[in-house]
């Protein structure tokens, strides 16, 4: 079971550049479907991810789905070489994501990002427009699902 809280606090307090985009994200936003991970957009500047590194590194962070055994080092030139990582940590399930579709990579989509407080911090969400916008561009089934919801949450708020 992910535990959604001391997740975040640990990038929080890691100081990771990051924003909280996915289920976690739409929670945020008052949708009321549940999740099982907690996606986050990470900064990708070298002293970002030495941050995200350090912070994550205690939890023994592995390729989720992988099978048992696979070489797999969580270290900042794994990062680089790579963009987007599905994780399984100590804490829950963490995708660390390089970039999205529809909406780019962190520093795309900070100027479209608010900041709430969740779980006892402060952090940025991906503000309502660009989360409906990113879970359309998705396209999979999951990200269709909620894209109603979204919507009608949207329609809520500008009444």
């Amino acid at each position: 079971m992910t535990r959604f809280g001391d997740l975040l606090r640990t990038l929080a307090s890691g100081g990771v550049d990051f924003i909280l985009v996915g289920g976690v994200a739409a929670a945020a936003h008052g949708s009321p479907r549940s999740t099982q991970d907690v996606d986050v957009v990470y900064c990708r500047e070298r002293t970002n991810l030495e941050k995200l590194v350090a912070a994550l590194s205690p939890y023994h962070p592995y390729l989720r789905g992988a099978p048992p055994g696979l070489p797999f080092r969580f270290d900042t030139e794994t990062l680089r070489g790579g963009l987007n990582f599905t994780l399984v940590t100590d804490l829950g399930w963490i995708d660390v994501l390089g970039e999205i579709v529809g909406g780019g990579r962190y520093e795309h989509l900070l100027p479209h990002s608010i900041t709430v407080e969740a779980f006892g911090i402060s952090c940025r969400v991906l503000d309502l427009e660009t989360l409906i916008q990113t879970k359309r561009a998705a396209g999979r089934p999951k990200d269709l699902e909620v894209l109603a919801e979204l919507e009608s949450l949207r329609e809520r708020l500008d009444r």
